[in-house]
């Protein structure tokens, strides 16, 4: 039980580490890209304001909530390790 508790304690540390470390990577990916475009395109107005709304909508993006998929794929594999280990 003490292993079990250990594997779920710093399992869950290593994904939050990721999670966190993908967001991250993609938020600062988006910013530079639609900063990129912003300049190509020459376009009139605030550069921020441009930015901000870009990232409003990648907040409700698939993308975005793709990334719980971190979470959520290796603890169902773990689990289901467990289960075909124990169980049969």
């Amino acid at each position: 039980m003490v292993a079990l508790m250990r594997l779920l304690i710093f399992g869950l540390i290593a994904l939050t580490g990721i999670y966190l470390g993908l967001l991250w990577y993609f938020r600062a990916r988006r910013r530079d890209r639609m900063a990129q475009d912003w300049q190509e395109a020459g376009r009139p107005g605030n550069r921020d304001a441009y930015i901000a709304e870009g990232m409003a909508q990648y907040e409700r993006s698939l993308r975005r909530k793709l990334l719980w998929l971190v979470y959520i794929l290796p603890v169902t594999a773990i689990g289901l390790l467990i289960w075909l280990t124990n169980f049969n």
